[in-house]
C-alpha cells in the first residue's frame, strides 16, 4: 500500500518552505525575503535551504533585482557553483518605500529532472510523477530584445510554446502563465490583444484558458517582457488527475472584459489538490475597479475575493504554499502587513514586491498557490 501523502511547512529567518511529500517523491516551494539584507545574503539563505532539502531546482523567480550593480546572475552562480535552473530576474520599483526583495524556488527530489534549453539558455524543467508530467518554464523572451513590444510579446508565447514542444506537449498544457510586462500601463490593451489573438489561433479558449499574472516589471535583459509558464501533461491511462478552470464567486470572468485569463485553476489528483489563483485585484463584480484611491480597502477587497475563491475548494489561507503580492507604491507595504492582522491571518509564504499593476488605478493585487491533501 503507498504511503498517504503529507504537507510539510517550516519558517524561520524570513523563509518558508512547504513540502508536499508522497512516495518516492517531495516537491516543495521556498520563499525567501531580504528582510534588510541584500541580494547575496537572500539568494544564499535560499540555496542552503535547497541543499537542506537535497532537492533539484525547478524554477526561480527573483524579484527587486537592483539593476546598477554587479550581474545578479554572477552573483547566483558564486553562491550555488552552478545555474542549470531557468531564473527570472525582475528589477525593482522606482518608489522611495520599504525595499521589497525576494525570491521564489520550486523544487522536487526524487525523481529525474530533464532540462530544457532554449536560445542559448536553460528555458525549462521537465519531470514526472505517477499522475502527470509538469514543465516549469522561466525566464523566456523574445528573440529580438529591442524589437516592437508587440511582436516580443507574441515571440515570447511562441518560444514557450517551441520549448514545450521540446517536452512533448503544447500550448494546451499551460495551466498557469506569469507575464512580467515592462511599462504595463502603456501597452496592456495591445499586450492584451496579442495574447488574445494567439489563444485564438490554438483554441486555448476551446479548451482550459491558464490562471495567470500579468504585472508591470522590468527585467535585467531590458526587454518589453518577460514570461514564466507552468505546463501539466496527465498521464495517459491513469484517469486519477483532472485539470478545471475555477471560477471567482466575487468577480466576473476576466473573458468578460477582453483580459484572457482563468481567475483560477485547480489539479485535482488521487491523493492532493492544487489551487492556483490568479494575479488578484480589486475588481467589482461587473468588471470595474472598486474602491479607486483607497489602498487600503483595494487591499481588503483582493483578500476578500481571493479567500472566497480559497473556499469555494474547501481551502483556507493556511492551505496557501506560495504567494507574491503587488504593491505600486512600496510605501504601502504596510498597510498589507495590516489588513492581514486584521483580519487575522497568519503570516504567509509570500514576496511582498513594487510593481505596477495593469490598470492605473489598481494599488494592489495578490496571487496565490494552494495545496490540500485528498483523503
Amino acid at each position: 500500500m503507498s504511503q498517504p501523502v503529507k504537507i510539510e511547512r517550516r519558517s524561520g529567518d524570513a523563509i518558508d518552505t512547504v513540502v508536499l511529500v508522497r512516495e518516492g517523491i517531495a516537491e516543495a516551494t521556498i520563499t525567501a525575503r531580504a528582510d534588510g539584507a541584500g541580494l547575496t545574503e537572500l539568494l544564499g539563505k535560499a540555496w542552503a535551504e535547497v541543499q537542506a532539502l537535497g532537492a533539484q531546482i525547478l524554477r526561480q523567480d527573483v524579484f527587486g533585482t537592483p539593476a546598477q550593480r554587479r550581474s545578479a546572475s554572477d552573483i547566483l552562480a558564486d553562491i550555488c557553483g552552478s545555474v542549470d535552473w531557468p531564473v527570472t530576474w525582475l528589477e525593482e520599483g522606482d518608489s522611495l518605500g520599504e525595499r521589497l526583495t525576494g525570491t521564489h524556488i520550486y523544487t522536487v527530489s526524487g525523481p529525474k529532472v530533464k532540462r530544457l534549453g532554449y536560445g542559448g539558455q536553460i528555458a525549462g524543467s521537465i519531470f514526472s510523477d505517477d499522475h502527470a508530467e509538469y514543465c516549469y518554464i522561466g525566464g523566456v523572451v523574445g528573440p529580438d530584445l529591442q524589437g516592437d513590444r508587440r511582436q516580443q510579446a507574441r515571440d515570447v508565447f511562441e518560444r514557450i510554446e517551441t520549448i514545450l514542444g521540446l517536452a512533448g506537449m503544447s500550448f494546451g498544457n499551460v495551466i498557469r502563465t506569469w507575464l512580467y510586462v515592462d511599462r504595463i500601463l502603456n501597452w496592456y490593451d495591445d499586450f492584451n490583444a496579442v495574447r488574445t489573438k494567439f489563444f485564438e489561433e490554438r483554441n486555448v479558449f476551446g479548451n482550459l484558458v491558464p490562471a495567470s499574472t500579468g504585472i508591470g516589471g522590468g527585467n535585467l535583459h531590458g526587454t518589453a517582457i518577460v514570461a514564466d509558464a507552468l505546463a501539466v501533461r496527465p498521464l495517459q491511462g491513469v484517469g486519477r488527475t483532472r485539470i478545471d478552470e475555477v471560477i471567482s464567486p466575487l468577480q466576473c470572468p476576466a473573458t468578460n472584459y477582453r483580459s484572457s485569463f482563468s481567475r483560477a485553476v485547480e489539479l485535482v489528483a488521487s491523493d492532493h489538490r492544487r489551487l492556483y489563483v490568479s494575479g488578484t485585484a480589486s475588481i467589482a463584480s461587473g468588471g470595474e475597479t472598486a474602491h479607486v484611491g483607497d489602498v487600503a480597502a483595494q487591499i481588503n477587497r483582493t483578500l476578500d475575493v481571493v479567500q472566497a475563491i480559497l473556499e469555494s475548494r474547501d481551502m483556507g489561507w493556511s492551505d496557501v504554499s506560495r504567494a507574491t503580492a503587488y504593491v505600486k507604491h512600496g510605501g504601502d507595504a504596510k498597510a498589507y502587513h495590516e489588513a492581514l492582522g486584521g483580519r487575522g491571518i497568519a503570516a504567509l509564504p509570500v514576496v511582498l514586491t513594487e510593481n505596477n499593476i495593469c490598470r492605473e488605478d489598481l494599488l494592489f493585487e495578490l496571487e496565490v498557490d494552494a495545496l490540500k491533501s485528498v483523503s
